[in-house]
């Protein structure tokens, strides 16, 4: 006589385990998913904001009447900008497109366009143009808008530009004065001494 094995199926409990390790593998690759996205927003921003602030060094050292003027006279060394509290950029006197603009005006031009496409890309975008000999904070561990130092050795020319980021987990980015820090400083250097 020959027996027959009995075949047991999976039961319940097997099925019910099944089911949450599956469940634990989702949520982890949907978090791993939405830092990923997170981190490539910022990541994008960053590198936009660093290609502003080269952008308008290079339009400073191309503007050379205007960049050999003391600082009180030259337009582009003062720019403070924040689009939350300033909203659009003032139109400046002569748009510069086909018309004859001299240095100054084109600076006014060239100013008028970096902040409008500036606030047009980055959230709460904010701005400063000034001399600064220490733009790193080392209290705070952080670049500051704040500016330390006038035209006197060791001050050059920093182009700041921040925008209000957010942690890995949602919340805003904030300095110990409660406020966005800068997230680029680009140092400017003339081409021509």
């Amino acid at each position: 006589m020959v027996r027959q094995k009995h075949i047991v199926g999976f039961s319940l409990i097997e099925v019910l385990v099944a089911v949450l390790v599956l469940a634990l593998g989702v949520i982890g690759a949907a978090g791993m998913q939405l830092t990923a996205m997170r981190t490539g927003h910022q990541s994008g921003l960053q590198t936009m904001a660093v290609q502003f602030a080269a952008e308008l060094a290079d339009k400073m050292r191309a503007n050379d009447g205007q960049m050999k003027k003391n600082d009180a006279d030259n337009p582009f060394i003062g720019i403070s900008f924040r689009h939350s509290v300033e909203g659009t950029p003032t139109t400046p006197s002569k748009l510069c497109y086909s018309a004859s603009c001299d240095s100054r005006e084109l600076a006014d031009f060239d100013i008028y366009e970096w902040k409008k496409r500036l606030a047009a890309t980055l959230p709460d975008a904010r701005a400063v143009v000034c001399r600064d000999a220490q733009p790193w904070d080392d209290a705070q561990h952080s670049l500051t808008w704040e500016c330390q130092g006038g035209a006197g050795a060791g001050a050059s020319v920093v182009i700041k530009v921040g925008w209000q980021a957010k942690n890995p987990d949602g919340t805003l980015v904030r300095n110990a004065s409660k406020e966005f820090p800068p997230t680029v400083a680009f140092t400017v250097e003339p081409y021509i001494q």
